[in-house]
């Protein structure tokens, strides 16, 4: 009959034998690999992503407002050109044209009478924003829908190449000059030495 002691000699002789068979554990080494997105290439920097706008943006848009009345155009110019500020937007022009005249004749009915005749001043103002964020647009529009002054006429569209040639008065003795040398034969091309 085994007695306490050899059982336990035994049990601890087990573990001593379990713990010589096994083998010694093998970690592999850590290896660290770097891995970038797949919208990175090979010359483009990491941080450049970063740089990037988190919406997609509406390169220019030309506010224009006319109207009869100039103090309250100027007002609203003015009203327009802050909440787009406050609103974060890059305002990166506000300029005014040239005054319209219009003259209105009212008739007399069934008769070539003038019964009377009004001149009326059209002013126009215009302010061009850069790089809008597409959410802070319908924002900004609400607004200026919201605080548009009666008679006055508000239009929003993408800046073209006709926004910058109305802008600009053309020279009428320079096209006059022009006009006369065409007439004469145009102009005539200079040798160079």
């Amino acid at each position: 009959m085994p007695t306490p002691n050899s059982n336990r000699k035994a049990c601890h002789h087990i573990t001593e034998q379990q713990l010589s068979l096994r083998a010694p554990l093998l970690l592999p080494k850590p290896t660290y690999t770097a891995t970038r997105p797949s919208s990175y290439s090979v010359y483009e920097p990491d941080y450049l992503e970063s740089l990037k706008p988190k919406f997609p943006q509406i390169e220019c848009l030309n506010v224009q407002i006319k109207g009869y009345d100039y103090p309250l155009l100027e007002s609203y110019q003015r009203f327009l050109h802050s909440v787009a500020e406050y609103l974060a937007m890059d305002v990166s022009d506000c300029y005014a044209l040239p005054p319209q005249q219009t003259q209105v004749q009212r008739l007399r009915p069934n008769s070539t009478v003038i019964e009377a005749d009004y001149k009326l001043t059209t002013y126009e103002r215009n302010l061009q924003l850069n790089n809008v964020d597409a959410p802070q647009y319908p924002q900004f529009l609400r607004i200026a829908q919201a605080a548009l002054p009666e008679g006055v006429q508000l239009t929003v569209a993408e800046h073209t190449d006709d926004h910058d040639e109305r802008r600009y008065v053309p020279d009428k003795e320079l096209l006059d000059l022009k006009t006369e040398l065409e007439r004469m034969g145009g102009a005539t091309p200079t040798k160079k030495k």
